[in-house]
């Protein structure tokens, strides 16, 4: 698969080492050679990953790096010369797919690149089922409320208000937690 790659290294003899190692896999190559207005070039250019070259971050770069690259949106590998244990904690907790120490070295960028774009892809499948299944969950907590003011109101067993429910949403066409929604909603209006 030929990716859209964004590296971000101000110096060119370091980025064209880089981009003649990528160079054979028919991957198309941006550089960024400053990080001022970093969000804002890479939101326009929206690659496919971004690498970032860095010698001595600073807590501060660091931090505002990874977040301008847009590490939620796309895999970001960094490369440092030298790090440290608050360092390293604060790249992962930033959402950086792959933080490199010892310098970004051409011969293991594509390798690198691989295992950025697939803890990426993990993560993001994990944060899809995260949000699914608190979603289900609310979904489930605003049911049982609805059921609650149901059985409350009519004097009906839990099996027979969730059988409402559902009876209303499906002659509604709608779905039973938009149903339950809106009576939560008007009951509380009511009360």
């Amino acid at each position: 698969m030929k990716l859209h790659i964004v590296i971000v290294e101000q110096d060119e003899t370091r980025a064209k080492l880089v981009i003649d190692s990528l160079h054979p896999l028919g991957h198309q190559v941006t550089v960024i050679g400053e990080a001022a207005g970093l969000a804002r070039r890479v939101r326009g250019i929206a690659p496919d990953i971004v690498l970032i070259d860095m010698a001595n971050p600073s807590r501060d770069t660091l931090e505002e790096m990874a977040l301008a690259s847009g590490p939620l949106d796309r895999p970001v590998a960094f490369f440092v010369d030298r790090t440290d244990r608050d360092l390293t904690q604060q790249a992962i907790e930033a959402g950086v797919s792959a933080y490199v120490v010892d310098g970004l070295q051409p011969d293991r960028v594509a390798t690198v690149m691989d295992a950025a774009i697939a803890r990426f892809q993990m993560f993001r499948r994990m944060r899809t089922e995260l949000e699914t299944t608190r979603r289900a969950l609310e979904e489930r907590k605003l049911i049982d409320r609805a059921k609650g003011i149901l059985m409350k109101a009519r004097g009906i067993s839990e099996e027979d208000a969730y059988a409402l429910l559902r009876k209303t949403a499906m002659d509604q066409g709608r779905k039973v937690a938009e149903v339950a929604s809106a009576l939560v909603t008007a009951a509380g209006l009511l009360s």
